[in-house]
């Protein structure tokens, strides 16, 4: 089997925000608004907004009632509310996400981002990207791509410290 190794959260970090960094000045945005989504996407949204001292409050994304899969998967049973404490209309937005796999839960974030109003654009940064897309969405910013095989997942435990492990199913 094929060993993903993976790189240590912080540096990746690290990365990140400097990728972050160039491409927010590359665009001209001067006044992004960051969200991230509950659980893990949330932690590296508050690594990266205090990185980039980002003068803007936070904005935390619970995607949970917006899941395509919702009836399959059932209720999270620690189902917090999201809060976007800006307008969205109009802004630039940078949605943080922990692994993007199948690009479900972008899409749900998307959705339900697009109920508090228009934005002018959305970059996505998430800590790892990894092969197995269902929707044809991908990141803007990516910590690190990794090919893993079947049965292999990772996890992100934090917020402090942000670690992560590469886990196989049995």
């Amino acid at each position: 089997m094929n060993q993903a190794t993976l790189k240590d959260a912080n540096t990746l970090l690290a990365d990140m925000a400097e990728q972050l960094r160039c491409l927010l000045h590359n665009k001209q945005i001067t006044e992004p608004m960051m969200i991230g989504i509950q659980t893990g996407g949330v932690w590296i949204a508050e690594a990266l907004h205090k990185a980039l001292a980002l003068e803007q409050p936070l904005g935390t994304l619970n995607i949970t009632f917006y899941r395509d899969d919702f009836t399959r998967i059932g209720m999270h049973p620690q189902v917090t509310p999201s809060n976007l404490p800006f307008e969205v209309d109009d802004r630039h937005i940078i949605l943080v996400d922990d692994v993007l796999h199948t690009g479900r839960t972008i899409r749900a974030a998307l959705n339900e981002i697009f109920d508090y109003g228009r934005p002018a654009s959305v970059i996505l940064v998430s800590l790892i990207e990894r092969t197995g897309r269902e929707l044809p969405i991908s990141a803007d910013i990516a910590g690190q791509k990794l090919d893993l095989q079947e049965g292999q997942q990772i996890k992100l435990s934090g917020p402090s410290p942000l670690t992560l492990t590469l886990m196989e199913n049995m």
